[in-house]
């Protein structure tokens, strides 16, 4: 990570620069080798991490998990998983940052255990009482635009709109909504949660957004490493194709090459 970096393409997030616009979670893998070696495949910007994570052994958890953090040498980004009420997701937030020495942190507001979609009346309450502390927040939402603009107007320089409910891997199920979230919005917008394959990220990225965070999609793959990489290959894909500037999509047929009657070898 650096600052005020003269790089034309990296990832800007409050002030600072991101070579790579894949962020990866560090949950549900099978061991931690093969989270250590996807994450050394992806190259992400950062991993996210949970002080409410839990494993199905002791080497997911406790101090051998941080110790693989600090091994992976990639910025940690500490969330708010699990909390369901402003209070909870503050206090949450100011352990996170007294444990993982940072002021970022990704916002998880929780309103509906059942889809685990974002509270949406009460997320922007607990982004302003985070920015006012000092945190970067990058809060978790849905499409929705007016809940967007809200979140940017209490201070958030990004946004992180789901794609389609955390976990279930279907990729964008409301494409209106998303692209017309991109237009509207300036800020940087980061897809988190829905994405199942790596065409999905490839799309959201060739529609303008600024990044893309991987879970579930990654770690339950078959083999997560070989899907790390093709994710991070996607999301550089998608990226390259906004810049290029698609075709425009046409009604009809359009010959690729025009034909003048004679074949070219016969034009002077």
């Amino acid at each position: 990570m650096t600052s005020n970096s003269t790089t034309s393409d990296r990832l800007e997030l409050y002030g600072h620069s991101f070579d790579s616009r894949l962020l990866l979670g560090t949950a549900r893998y099978p061991s931690p080798a093969v989270l250590e070696a996807a994450v050394r495949r992806a190259q992400p910007a950062m991993v996210t991490a949970s002080l409410r994570r839990q494993g199905s052994n002791a080497a997911e958890t406790g101090a051998s998990f941080w110790e693989l953090l600090k091994k992976l040498d990639v910025p940690v980004l500490p969330n708010t998983a699990g909390c369901m009420t402003v209070q909870e997701a503050v206090t949450t937030a100011q352990m996170a940052r007294e444990v993982f020495e940072t002021p970022w942190i990704k916002l998880e507001l929780i309103g509906d255990d059942y889809t685990l979609q974002p509270d949406t009346l009460n997320l922007v309450e607990a982004a302003s009482i985070l920015i006012k502390e000092g945190f970067q927040v990058l809060p978790y939402s849905t499409e929705d635009l007016v809940l967007c603009q809200r979140l940017v107007d209490v201070g958030c320089q990004a946004v992180m709109p789901w794609a389609a409910p955390i976990g279930t891997g279907r990729g964008p199920v409301n494409p209106y909504a998303m692209q017309m979230l991109r237009e509207r919005l300036k800020v940087p917008l980061i897809v988190d949660a829905g994405l199942g394959r790596p065409s999905h990220a490839c799309q959201v990225m060739e529609w303008g957004y600024d990044a893309v965070l991987l879970n579930t999609a990654v770690a339950l793959s078959e083999d997560p490493v070989l899907m790390a990489g093709a994710f991070a290959d996607a999301v550089a894909a998608g990226r390259a194709a906004r810049k290029a500037g698609a075709m425009d999509e046409q009604t009809a047929a359009q010959p690729s090459t025009p034909v003048l009657g004679t074949p070219f070898w016969h034009h002077a």
